[in-house]
């Protein structure tokens, strides 16, 4: 392919590039990188091709001729690490294109796409199993935090501000605006001023100096601020117009946005999104990427690189040849061979698949993850089948204890295997007795494997081994754990969430699900998802995993149940009336303890035998630990456990 100027990425002698724009030809084909617009490089281009077709004795281009040269062409533009497509969304036939002819230039890694906040654009990136190339990278909640808290800044008065380093913007928050009102009434002045005035101009990149958040607010409350004359107003009167702006900035903010904390996952994610946003984004959120995620997920999700479908055919991400070819560590990291595995095992099962994108979820989402807990691998798959409106969207989690870890611990290959597949029957029993009980669990968890190579210090190292994994639907909602605080100022919500919180609970502890690294109860940590109807009012919760039923199966009710007194305990400072809701969750509580125990008295057989088949030792089997369980909860009193959960949140 002829080029046109400089190779891609040349550099001055003062190390700036020499041009930031080029322009792709198809019909002919060829790279323009001369400086100038690019305009100018489609003129240059028509000369050169006419220039070549005098050599070889040919007339010029016709007038059409030479539009459509310019019309099989791609606008790309440079910056020192990338090179980025500017896609026409009408024309991703070319993008494409473009995209497939640079990457005989340079690394994919080091290609982008332009105008990804149009829904075409993403939409044809997604359907060849690219998300990883639109996602945002992946941030840990603490990191996510602390770069909300190192945003704030002054500009001449106090530090009431949250800016953004791309654009130069300042954003100004209500929360923000009330530490002002706390201000002296001459530097309250003052910092009125230097808000009005940052609001009617614009820096040297054309962005304003300052702006309100959201970014989504309603427009008439900045030209409210920008009307308030400072100068010409006493301070009372200032203070009443400030005042008024106050509340009408307040009134116009969506709820889940109105407590302003990064506890508050919804405001943590908007205000990162505020300050994290860059001119010419090549980046896209997770929203855009799923539609109805919850806001947990937020920039929880590494998206990776996969493969697409092409005419019924298999084509995995060709990035996976050049991270085997050259062992670049980073994109070894990058192209994850599980989900290569994944994608294989799910085309291999179902012929209708139009793509798949796969994505790894590298920490817990739980707010207060167990010390020291072990984990296997989690993703999520979004794969869209033929005749679907929308992609399906499936969690999977590898079993954190397969043959790979055992062989870890020093077992042989046979004792290994064994082991893994006790486990794998372990975990499916654990789930049919959570639901045996009343857990409401997802309706249907699918059981997986996949091969692949063990890597370790054991004399077995390179061998192939299995992976088992569970496969279940998305669960739409947010976790108990993760609902903002705002939500429990509506004495609705907080009555039915305490109801279900509280039936939640009693079959949680039944079962005595905890952490079996350290005991640790981990009801109300991540794996209750509320679910709500239209009105907003939650209908229902669903523990989307049964993980670490049956660890407590010795103790007593009354020795658990303390534990389960901190999910009233943490919300107490939230509810309007704290009794209430304390007793509404107590009073579910002891229902469906009861109802538990009534279950099993009524149909004591199917409880009893329901693992008879298995083995019952009393070394800590799963049978033997379901015979303990179900003693324990034949032999209570659900009036004195639920008393018990009374003084222990009372006290």
């Amino acid at each position: 392919m002829k080029i046109l100027g400089d190779p891609l990425f040349a550099k001055n002698a003062d190390g700036t590039l020499k041009s930031r724009i080029g322009t792709l030809f198809f019909r002919t084909p060829g790279l323009v990188t001369q400086r100038g617009v690019h305009a100018m490089q489609r003129i240059a281009w028509t000369r050169e091709i006419n220039r070549l077709r005098k050599e070889a004795g040919q007339p010029e281009l016709t007038e059409v001729e030479a539009m459509a040269e310019w019309a099989d062409s791609a606008d790309l533009l440079f910056t020192e690490e990338y090179v980025l497509i500017r896609p026409d969304p009408k024309r991703m036939d070319l993008a494409l294109k473009a995209d497939e002819v640079l990457q005989t230039l340079v690394s994919k890694r080091r290609i982008r796409f332009l105008n990804t906040s149009d829904a075409q654009v993403r939409d044809a990136l997604r359907a060849r199993g690219e998300n990883w190339r639109m996602a945002r990278a992946a941030q840990s909640p603490e990191e996510i935090a602390r770069a909300i808290d190192a945003s704030r800044v002054s500009i001449r008065h106090e530090r009431i501000y949250h800016y953004n380093g791309s654009t130069g913007t300042r954003w100004l928050t209500v929360g923000g605006l009330a530490e002002a009102a706390r201000l002296s009434d001459d530097a309250f002045r003052d910092q009125v001023s230097e808000i009005v005035e940052g609001l009617s101009g614009h820096n040297r990149l054309g962005h304003p100096e300052i702006a309100l958040f959201p970014a989504s607010l309603d427009p008439a409350v900045a030209d409210a601020f920008r009307a308030i004359d400072p100068a010409g107003m006493d301070d009372d009167a200032l203070c009443s117009a400030v005042g008024a702006v106050e509340t009408k900035w307040r009134l116009a903010l969506p709820a889940n946005l109105r407590e302003e904390t990064t506890d508050n996952l919804d405001w943590r994610n908007e205000m990162n999104l505020t300050i994290s946003r860059v001119p010419n984004e090549t980046e896209v959120g997770d929203q855009d990427l799923i539609q109805g995620i919850s806001p947990e997920f937020y920039r929880q999700i590494e998206w990776l690189p996969g493969a697409r479908i092409e005419k019924g055919e298999l084509v995995f991400d060709p990035i996976y040849d050049e991270a085997l070819r050259t062992q670049d560590p980073e994109l070894l990291e990058l192209c994850d061979l599980r989900v290569r595995s994944i994608i294989f095992n799910l085309v291999r099962q179902v012929a209708s698949i139009e793509y798949v994108n796969v994505g790894r979820i590298a920490r817990s989402l739980a707010r207060h993850p167990v010390a020291g807990a072990r984990r296997g691998g989690v993703y999520i798959v979004q794969c869209k089948e033929a005749g679907e409106k929308e992609p399906h969207l499936t969690i999977i989690r590898f079993q954190k204890w397969g043959v790979a870890e055992h062989l870890d611990e020093g077992k042989d290959l046979l004792r290994a295997m064994l082991e893994s597949n006790e486990y794998a029957d372990y975990i499916l029993d654990r789930r049919l007795a959570c639901r045996q009980l009343g857990m409401n669990l997802p309706s249907r968890v699918r059981f997986g494997q996949v091969t692949e190579k063990y890597r370790g210090a054991n004399q077995y190292n390179g061998t192939t081994v299995r992976a088992y994994f569970y496969m279940r639907d998305y669960v739409p909602g947010m976790a108990s754990d993760k609902v903002p605080p705002e939500r429990f100022r509506n004495p609705a919500f907080a009555a039915a969430f305490a109801y279900l919180m509280g039936q939640a609970a009693a079959l949680d502890m039944v079962v005595g699900r905890a952490a079996t690294e350290t005991g640790e109860t981990v009801f109300d940590s991540n794996f209750e998802v509320v679910q709500c109807s239209p009105d907003g009012l939650p209908k229902s919760i669903q523990v989307t995993d049964h993980a670490g039923a049956f660890v407590k199966y010795t103790e007593s009710f009354e020795e658990l149940v303390p534990a389960y007194a901190r999910a009233v305990l943490r919300r107490e400072e939230f509810v309007e009336d704290f009794a209430t809701f304390a007793k509404t969750y107590v009073l579910a509580f002891e229902r469906a303890l009861g109802a538990a125990q009534s279950a099993y008295r009524d149909r004591r057989r199917a409880f009893d035998e329901l693992f008879l088949h298995r083995p019952l030792d009393e070394a800590g089997s799963g049978a033997y630990r379901w015979s303990r369980i179900l003693r324990r909860l034949d032999a209570c009193d659900p009036h004195a456990v639920a008393e018990a959960l009374k003084k222990a949140i009372q006290s």
